[in-house]
C-alpha cells in the first residue's frame, strides 16, 4: 500500500504484515522508531496487519473444512469472495470436481480452480491441460475433494508440478492413510495386523498404530495437539469429521492425569454423533485417512529415547 505521512516528517506503509517506516530523506529505517510506536497511523497500521493475518488464518480453515469434511461448496458463493485477495490465495489452484444431482462428485470433469465469477462460472484447467468453463446453470456446487479420494493421487501430483500449481490449502500434497483391508479380522481379534498398526483386543473399533508413544508431561501433549489445530477433551485429541454426510469424530487417547506428569498416548477411535464406537471396517476413507494423520501428527511429538524406535 502508499506511503502515509505522520508527524516528524516520517511515512509508514504496510508491506504484507509488517509496518514500514521512512525518514523525511525517504529512506527506509530497519524498524519504526520507538517515538512512533504510539503514534495513531502507525497503531492503525499494525491493527490491520492483524486483521489481515487473522482473515488469513480464518480463509485457510475454511477450506481445510470444507475439504476435510467433504462438504459441497456453492460455485456462487466461491464467485463472491474469489475477488478478495486472501480467498483467492487459498483457493487458486485446489481440484475441484462437480457435483452431479444425486450428490456424488464428479471427478472425471476434475479440475484446478484459475478464476470464479458470477456469471460465466468456474474457470478450471482440466486433466489434460485445457482450460475450461463449467457453466453455473449446469454446476452449481462443487467438491473440493480430499485426496484419498482422487483416482491416480501419483500422476495427479506430477501432473500438479509440470503446471507449476501451488496450492494455498493442503490438498494435492496432503499426507493420506488408507484404510488396510480388515476382512475377516472382526475387528477385536489378538495381534490382527494391519497397514500400520493392531486392532486392539479390548474391543472393536479401536487402532493401536499410535498407541504408547511416550510424553514427558501430558501438557506437552495436548499442547502439540492444540498446536496442530485439535481440540482436546476428555483426555483425547479429537477431530470431527464429515463422511458421506455423517457426522463423526476421531478421537486419539492422550491421557487424563496430572498436567505435569508422564503419559502414554492409547487407542484411535472413531464415534459417531451418539458417541458410538464404529467398528474399523464402517470408517469411511476420509474420516480413516484424517483420523490416521492427526493421530501421527501428535505421536510423533514423542519422547524417542532409543535408535530402534527412532528407526519406526
Amino acid at each position: 500500500m502508499g506511503w502515509i505521512e505522520t508527524s516528524g516528517g516520517y511515512a509508514v506503509a504496510l508491506d504484507g504484515a509488517k509496518v514500514l517506516c521512512r525518514n523525511a530523506a525517504g529512506r527506509t529505517l530497519k524498524q519504526v522508531p520507538p517515538k512512533l510506536r504510539d503514534d495513531a497511523e502507525v497503531v492503525r497500521l499494525r491493527q490491520l496487519a492483524e486483521w489481515l493475518e487473522r482473515h488469513e488464518r480464518e480463509c485457510r480453515e475454511q477450506v481445510d473444512g470444507w475439504l476435510v469434511r467433504s462438504l459441497p461448496v456453492p460455485v456462487a458463493l466461491l464467485a463472491r469472495v474469489w475477488p478478495d485477495p486472501a480467498w483467492q490465495a487459498v483457493l487458486r489452484d485446489l481440484v475441484v470436481a462437480p457435483v452431479a444431482p444425486d450428490g456424488s462428485a464428479d471427478t472425471a470433469r476434475a479440475g484446478f480452480l484459475r478464476d470464479a465469477d458470477p456469471v460465466r462460472g468456474l474457470r478450471i484447467v482440466d486433466l489434460d491441460g485445457d482450460s475450461v468453463r463449467l457453466d453455473p446453470a449446469e454446476v452449481e456446487t462443487v467438491l473440493l475433494p480430499h485426496p484419498v479420494l482422487l483416482e491416480d493421487l501419483s500422476e495427479l501430483r506430477e501432473f500438479a508440478a509440470e503446471l507449476g500449481v501451488e496450492q494455498g490449502a493442503e490438498q494435492l500434497f496432503r499426507e493420506v492413510w488408507r484404510r488396510p483391508d480388515l476382512a475377516g479380522s472382526g475387528d477385536a481379534a489378538a495381534g490382527t495386523a494391519g497397514a500400520a498398526g493392531t486392532v486392539d483386543a479390548a474391543g472393536p473399533g479401536v487402532w493401536r498404530a499410535y498407541a504408547d508413544g511416550k510424553f514427558a508431561q501430558l501438557r506437552h501433549a495436548t499442547a502439540r495437539a492444540v498446536s496442530l489445530g485439535y481440540r482436546v477433551r476428555g483426555g483425547q485429541a479429537v477431530c470431527p469429521l464429515v463422511e458421506d454426510g455423517r457426522a463423526l469424530e476421531a478421537a486419539y487417547w492422550l491421557g487424563d492425569d496430572y498436567p505435569e506428569g508422564e503419559t502414554l498416548t492409547g487407542a484411535l477411535e472413531w464415534r459417531d454423533t451418539a458417541g458410538r464406537r464404529l467398528p474399523l471396517a464402517e470408517v469411511g476413507p476420509v474420516a480413516w485417512s484424517e483420523g490416521e494423520r492427526m493421530a501421527a501428527l501428535v505421536y510423533a511429538g514423542r519422547v524417542v529415547e532409543s535408535d530402534e524406535e527412532k528407526a519406526l
